[in-house]
């Protein structure tokens, strides 16, 4: 029996009244379990009026009262860890470790903002001139909006509307209609945690809702996270609107394993940042770059049955489970797609995931790990995104040509470099046109105090996500003059005024 489930309103449920639902599926059983209503553009648009209605008095409470609100959020996702991580996992596929590592890193931008009376403060300038000081401050913006994915339906919705609510704005949250209940669940724990109603509201939605968010003058900020395409579409939509945008998109994450690396460290990474999550993560590694024929054979040979014992699995099969299915039937075809692609192409499948089947979960959709070697750089494999768990080599014969392959993508989110030497990792870190860059660290996701943003066609927008840079992207500022004469002076002045 499936659940109907709702929007979040003005503190409370509200179902759907446009009578289009979306199906969302236990991933590891093929099963509906739910649906998820699919909001119209008149209910976007009764969300954002109510939005707009408590936005002034939230903004006019003060910063420190708005950041209590978030401590208590951070108690509240603390005690309901376990239960959120089974959720998400029950609908998303990945495991729970990894399920609570998403509340986690979300839990984590909860926390800085509880700072946000010290990342508002202003500027101020005693006596700029005779009797005048002046002085900035940052104000909210008003409604903001969020487009989240389906990939971490937990952090993504929290880097978004954690700060853009200390910073006293009101949040329409769209999140993924693949795994939508977490976000709701969230939403409920900040009404707990004292939240006034109508400051986050979450109305659930395809592209209907987005297009509407979008086109909706009141709606002043908007921030999105999902495919280039997409992403391309929002931020070019959002600014022609007038507002201000930033879009996150897809990746294309390169390991550049030199000589002189550490090898079992290597593919340690590799292992965790290649597979983990079944590789539907926008800074898992797609792409392992070794450095000279000897460095990629010792890497295969290493590498092959690390990615042939991994266990794969649904969530509830055990904490030992390395990653389980994809989001959906369609996710599962495509990654399928690809693999046969390269293998027609003649790349090297050294790993062959394709016939994976797990007894009792023959409708689920499980993808086995794949492992590829002989790539080259005109192969689709190597040119898309393929969000599943497969891994490509593109043998580099240089440091200069495995440098080459990153900066020449055009995708620009993370990279990587494993070595011991220094000389060649600083010169990697200072050249690479990347904008989140690992040494010895394959997966280089920043934490919580800084921010989080890729380059080239992975971002859209002049600000990053969390860190300072959420708080500049939530708020305006303005700046006062201000005189307090002694003495009115007789007459006006014509000409425009100057220091004296």
């Amino acid at each position: 029996m499936t659940t109907e489930l709702t929007h979040w309103i003005d503190g409370k449920h509200v179902k759907g009244t446009s009578g289009r639902f979306a199906d969302v599926y236990n991933p590891a059983t093929g099963e509906v379990q739910s649906k998820c209503p699919l909001a119209s553009a008149a209910e976007v648009d009764a969300a954002v009026a109510s939005a707009a209605k408590a936005q002034p008095a939230w903004g006019a409470t003060n910063p420190q009262r708005r950041a209590r609100v978030l401590m208590k959020f951070v108690s509240l996702l603390n005690r309901d860890m376990d239960k959120l991580a089974e959720a998400l996992s029950k609908e998303h596929g990945k495991t729970v470790p990894d399920a609570k590592g998403d509340v986690i890193r979300g839990l984590e931008v909860a926390e800085f903002c509880i700072g946000a009376p010290h990342l508002l403060k202003g500027e101020y300038t005693e006596s700029a001139g005779p009797g005048i000081d002046m002085y900035s401050m940052r104000q909210p913006v008003g409604v903001a909006a969020g487009i989240t994915p389906f990939n971490f339906p937990a952090m993504i919705p929290m880097w978004k509307f954690c700060p853009a609510i200390a910073a006293g704005n009101a949040f329409i949250l769209k999140p993924s209609e693949r795994d939508p209940s977490v976000p709701l669940m969230l939403a409920e724990l900040m009404q707990e945690a004292g939240l006034p109603d109508g400051i986050l509201q979450v109305v659930n939605g395809d592209k209907e809702a987005v297009d509407a968010i979008l086109d909706h003058e009141t709606i002043a900020a908007v921030g999105f996270v999902g495919s280039t395409p997409i992403a391309h579409y929002v931020y070019s939509r959002g600014t022609a609107a007038g507002k201000r945008v930033q879009c996150f998109g897809g990746a294309k994450n390169h390991m550049i394993i030199m000589p002189d690396a550490d090898m079992d460290q290597a593919v340690d990474a590799l292992v965790g940042a290649g597979y983990g999550a079944a590789g539907e993560r926008c800074m898992a590694v797609s792409v392992a770059v070794p450095v000279g024929e000897a460095t990629a054979d010792k890497l295969i040979e290493k590498l092959a049955p690390r990615v042939e014992a991994l266990k794969i699995a649904p969530y509830s099969a055990g904490a030992d489970v390395d990653f389980g299915p994809l989001v959906t039937r369609a996710a599962q075809k495509r990654v399928l797609g690809l693999v046969d692609r390269g293998v027609e192409e003649g790349a090297k499948l050294v790993v062959d995931g394709r016939g994976f089947r797990m007894q009792g979960y023959e409708d689920g959709f499980f993808v086995g790990a794949c492992l590829f070697d002989d790539v080259t750089k005109d192969m689709d494999i190597y040119k898309e995104e393929i969000f599943g768990p497969v891994l490509s080599t593109v043998r580099a014969g240089s440091y200069e040509e495995a440098l080459g392959l990153a900066m020449d993508n055009e995708y620009g989110n993370g990279a990587a470099i494993f070595t011991r030497d220094g000389d060649a990792a600083r010169d990697f870190v200072n050249r690479v046109n990347i904008g989140m860059v690992g040494v010895n660290v394959p997966i280089p996701v920043p934490l919580a105090y800084h921010t989080f943003g890729g380059w080239k066609k992975s971002g859209f927008g002049d600000l990053n996500q969390h860190g300072p840079d959420a708080f500049r992207f939530y708020t305006r500022t303005k700046t006062v003059t201000a005189r307090w004469p002694s003495g009115v002076k007789e007459g006006a002045e014509f000409s425009i005024p100057l220091m004296q």
